[in-house]
């Protein structure tokens, strides 16, 4: 009897969990009339009640899907989600079962992220019960628990109700000294917290509970703060991110713990690239997320030759970058609670408007087009009056010698002291940091220079010689000009130590050393050469010098996978360096990864394109007779690899003269199409099209390239040529690769030909090409056109095939394309 009685109550258990299975379907079955829908909707909400856990996680498991049904009968029942199953989800984050509690709060981010819950539901009802959870005083598992959906939540939140509700709590979370668990959840989800409320909240409220959390007797909360320190430095002011998080930072590089030097270094060149700002990399990211130059001013347009103006002296990093157009003022939407460099009337940041041609309102969008990334410069001193009064003041003493703006002679020793003076209010500032080292610099190659012609002067005055220098005189000016030249130039006085804190790059650097692979992690190596684009490009490429070395030895590292790295982001890299330093220093390495292990060359193959357009024409067309190579691989079953060539080759093609693409590419382009593997022919058969469309140019070359396409393809003895023709010849017309009379008088005739082949594949895809493709062009369309009767003739036959593909694609409307070609093979 007792196990009848068992037997009925698991039928009941299983009853009810069937029934809550089936909700969905009963809700749309009853959605015509209310009064059935509310009356189901109220045994849902009985059905929550449930004694049985498995029924309640079995209900929770269908809100996710029932809620998107009422979503989308929105106007029929609008009150219908927040009034039913919104508490039900609610309640069940309390619920005494585990299974039930984890399936409430999978049900309630899929229902953010689905944004079915409306605000007022989650601020009024589900932010309460978090609070409430949070408390110091709630359960263990229930606080835990809480503490990562509320994580989880703030990405979901607006700004202003993570702000009114959810941040002081966070705060005291993240100080919560009994529950490790809670500091650590904190930590993991430290970087989104920061960058939902912005960077005021950040420095004011949570960075000091950064420290304490990077500081945290457990090194798995340190090493989480390791993993989230690139976004955490992304929500603070370039000071706190250079005075404050850069000894933060360095301390977990040299934590006690293995696990957190790893995280450390591995984040270390993120946390480097935030220091990037466009005024000194002089390029910016496009909506695509590309790296481009931002625009420059014209130099005609302005009084050239300023070179020894205090002007020129205190700007030394856009001249470098050749670029006086990346202060012109700050991005269109600068990040919150940042400052940014205010613009002129002129268009210009420092100098004057009378020494200056206007430009136009499209010359100056021109000039300042880069987005916020990264842009966090606070704004330059203005110094223009101080060197006003310099000049009046020099005008009063009687010396016209003195420079003006716009005036060509190099600038003194006492004109660069006093714009020395002038700069020590601000150096606070970064940026005038890196000036002072510069204008210092200068200041001693002028004392240098002074000394040395005052030595010349008393030569020549023992000697008595009143004339021009001797050679010997010249060679030592000369000498002596060279010295300076070397020191301005020198690390010592280069700006890389006020880009970013010196101690930072030094770990940078270091990150290649053997010992490094040893005590920290054996993949460093392989993390340093991902990260280096970033770390280049908030040096600048200036700086390039502080790099090189570690480039190559990264470029010569025994583990494929770390030259593999550097291969797939050598294009990038090239941008960021530019033409001149890409030719010395990155074509050798490009050159070594072509003739590497295939893991490697994919890389530069897959971006060959974007690199080979870097580079001068002279250059770019060594590397014609190196793209045969490509088709020799390690693994010849490795059929993407020569699929990939066959993309980049089509892209190629523009950077080449006619007869370049005739002599090199158009053999490798007709070797693809012979390829085993139909996914590598159906993409060399359009690369043929576009090897066309430059061949054609040339008239010789052009009738030359079509004789063989119809000698290899169109009278091929093998279905596939003849078929691959069909495609070809589509694929010119479409992409409009030659003009329709050449084509209708060279090509036409030969696709003509191929309607009445025996070879039913071949067949439709003529009756494709003539239907989509050529029929479609106004060249064709005219009743009068010399081709026209052998067009619909042949049509006529192709609708009356005895294969019913050919006859769907001879009738078929030409905007609808319900069949893919490659599926013919």
């Amino acid at each position: 009897m007792w196990t009848v009685m068992v037997c009925l109550i698991s039928l009941m258990f299983i009853f009810r969990q069937i029934v809550a299975r089936g909700l969905l379907d009963v809700l749309r079955e009853f959605s015509d009339n209310e009064n059935d829908f509310i009356s189901v909707m109220e045994t849902v909400a009985r059905m929550s009640e449930d004694g049985e856990p498995t029924v309640r996680a079995e209900l929770m498991e269908q809100v996710p899907n029932i809620a998107m049904f009422l979503h989308e009968n929105r106007p029929n029942f609008p009150e219908a989600f927040s009034r039913y199953l919104v508490p039900i989800v609610v309640r069940y984050l309390t619920d005494p079962n585990n299974q039930v509690r984890k399936t409430s709060q999978a049900a309630l981010l899929v229902l953010l992220e689905q944004g079915l819950m409306s605000k007022a539901d989650m601020e009024g009802k589900v932010c309460p019960v978090l609070l409430e959870l949070t408390e110091p005083s709630s359960d263990d598992d229930y606080k835990i628990e809480a503490v990562a959906i509320m994580c989880k939540l703030v990405i979901m939140l607006t700004k202003d109700t993570v702000e009114h509700l959810l941040l002081l709590r966070f705060c005291e979370l993240c100080s919560d000294v009994r529950l490790f668990q809670v500091r650590k959840v904190c930590a993991a989800n430290f970087g989104e917290v920061c960058s939902i409320v912005g960077q005021e909240a950040t420095e004011k409220l949570l960075m000091p509970k950064f420290f304490d959390l990077c500081s945290d007797s457990l090194w798995g909360i340190r090493k989480a703060c390791a993993e989230c320190f690139m976004v955490v430095s992304n929500c603070t002011s370039p000071e706190v991110r250079r005075t404050k998080l850069s000894p933060l930072f360095i301390n977990l590089i040299s934590d006690q713990s293995r696990w957190v030097r790893q995280a450390a270094f591995q984040s270390l060149g993120r946390f480097i690239s935030t220091f990037a700002n466009p005024s000194i990399t002089g390029l910016h990211f496009c909506e695509d997320g590309t790296l481009c130059e931002i625009p420059k001013i014209c130099s005609e347009s302005r009084n050239a030759s300023i070179d020894g103006s205090p002007d020129s002296l205190i700007q030394p990093r856009s001249e470098q970058l050749q670029s006086t157009s990346v202060l012109t003022g700050p991005p269109s939407h600068p990040p919150e609670g940042n400052s940014s460099t205010q613009p002129q009337e002129d268009g210009t940041s420092l100098g004057h408007p009378e020494h200056s041609d206007p430009l136009s309102h499209q010359q100056k969008d021109e000039c300042t087009m880069f987005n916020s990334f990264n842009f966090w410069r606070a704004p330059l001193p203005d110094i223009t009056q101080e060197l006003e009064l310099l000049r009046e003041e020099k005008r009063d003493e009687g010396k016209e010698d003195v420079p003006s703006l716009d005036s060509q002679g190099p600038a003194t020793s006492s004109q660069i002291q006093k714009v020395l003076d002038c700069l020590q209010p601000h150096l606070d500032d970064p940026d005038v940091q890196a000036q002072v080292k510069v204008l210092s610099a200068a200041l001693k190659a002028a004392q240098l220079e002074s000394q040395t012609e005052d030595a010349d002067e008393s030569v020549s005055e023992s000697n008595g010689s009143t004339g021009s220098p001797t050679s010997d005189e010249l060679s030592a000016m000369s000498e002596l000009s060279l010295t300076d030249a070397q020191i301005s130039d020198s690390p010592s006085s280069s700006p890389v130590l006020n880009v970013i804190p010196q101690q930072l790059l030094d770990q940078y650097l270091s990150m290649t050393d053997p010992a490094r692979a040893q005590t920290v992690d054996t993949e460093i190596a392989k993390h340093c050469a991902f990260s280096l684009p970033g770390v280049a490009l908030t040096l600048g490429r200036q700086n390039w010098h502080c790099l090189k070395d570690t480039y190559e030895t990264l470029a010569t590292d025994v583990q494929w996978k770390v030259r593999r790295t550097l291969a797939f982001s050598i294009h990038e890299l090239a941008v960021i360096l530019g033409d001149q330093l890409t030719a010395a220093d990155l074509v050798p390495i490009f050159n070594g990864f072509l003739k590497d292990l295939d893991e490697v060359r994919i890389g530069v193959l897959r971006h060959l394109y974007d690199f080979l357009k870097l580079l001068h024409a002279d250059k770019r067309r060594e590397y014609l007779y190196q793209l045969q190579e490509f088709m020799v691989m390690d693994n010849s079953r490795n059929w993407r690899f020569r699929y990939e060539l066959a993309e980049q080759l089509i892209l190629i093609i523009e950077l080449y003269s006619h007869n370049d693409v005739y002599d090199y590419l158009r053999q490798i382009a007709r070797n693809l199409c012979s390829d085993k593997v139909s996914e590598v022919r159906w993409i060399s058969y359009k690369l043929v099209s576009h090897v066309k469309l430059y061949a054609c140019e040339a008239h010789d070359l052009g009738l030359n390239f079509i004789n063989e396409l119809i000698m290899s393809f169109c009278h091929c003895p093998k279905w596939v040529g003849r078929q691959a023709f069909a495609f070809i010849c589509q694929a010119i017309v479409e992409e409009d690769c030659m003009p329709m009379d050449q084509f209708a008088q060279h090509l036409l005739p030969s696709l003509l030909s191929l309607s009445s082949d025996p070879v039913p594949n071949v067949r439709v895809l003529v009756a494709k090409a003539l239907r989509q493709s050529v029929l479609e062009k106004p060249y064709f369309k005219d009743p009068g056109s010399a081709y026209s009767d052998e067009l619909e003739e042949a049509l006529s036959e192709l609708r009356m095939d005895k294969d019913r593909d050919v006859q769907f694609f001879a009738t078929l409307d030409p905007n609808r394309n319900v069949m893919d070609t490659a599926a013919l093979i």
